[in-house]
């Protein structure tokens, strides 16, 4: 089986057939995974609140790339992954309610706070991202992946294989599983079945703690999952 194909209960699903809307797309952690994707030889929209600058940015990212604003992309995207900012989180959702409809999301956004002492989870009212994602597109199919990937090492091209696990967590099977394949499609990633959506916080507030490690290695470190 290739790496950018995936067996979801018997059918093979091919994710270069599909395409990936990236809304946040031309803040470093989207823009990196739609470079990885792009490479992968899968279609990405990068979406912005300016169509401009989400054209600007699918320029220097190459050919596979195209720009749209934030509405755009996620009415011709078949998945769409969420690459926002925390604090705008919750409306930008709300108004893309209706393109959402039916639709696979990924919700990658972390809720942290910073201070003196470094960075720590932030209480969210639903339970985490995700889950106010869910509530707030109750007819998408809401997943939650790709916190713990480091921006500077996906748009660093000359490392060829990025030797990361990212956890995948949902309550749609299917979903999870497609997923897992546009993570395996990255050279070096893999995708790992992390548990239900319920179980999102702790994988978003783990992300302080990478920062932590980060601040204190001078590295750009994510997680391995051993013996699966």
């Amino acid at each position: 089986m290739r790496s950018d194909q995936f067996d979801t209960g018997g059918t093979l699903i091919d994710v270069t057939s599909l395409t990936v809307g990236v809304l946040g797309g031309t803040g470093p952690q989207g823009k990196g995974l739609a470079l990885r994707w792009a490479k992968a030889g899968i279609k990405v929209i990068i979406g912005s609140r300016s169509a401009e600058r989400a054209g600007a940015t699918a320029a220097e990212l190459g050919d596979g790339v195209t720009g749209m604003d934030n509405r755009g992309t996620a009415a011709a995207a078949d998945v769409v992954l969420v690459a926002v900012p925390w604090e705008g989180h919750g409306e930008l959702l709300a108004s893309l309610r209706d393109q959402l409809v039916g639709k696979i999301v990924i919700d990658c956004v972390n809720p942290l706070g910073f201070d003196k002492q470094g960075s720590f989870a932030l209480p969210v009212k639903e339970g985490s991202a995700a889950q106010q994602a869910e509530k707030l597109l109750p007819e998408s199919r809401v997943t939650a992946a790709f916190h713990h990937v480091s921006a500077v090492h996906l748009t660093n091209l000359s490392i060829p294989e990025l030797g990361i696990d990212v956890l995948v967590l949902g309550d749609d099977r299917e979903a999870t599983d497609i997923v897992r394949a546009l993570a395996d499609a990255v050279p070096g990633m893999r995708g790992v079945y992390g548990g239900r959506l319920r179980n999102a916080h702790q994988v978003e507030a783990l992300t302080a703690n990478l920062i932590a490690i980060n601040r204190r290695y001078k590295a750009h470190a994510g997680i391995r999952i051993t013996d699966v």
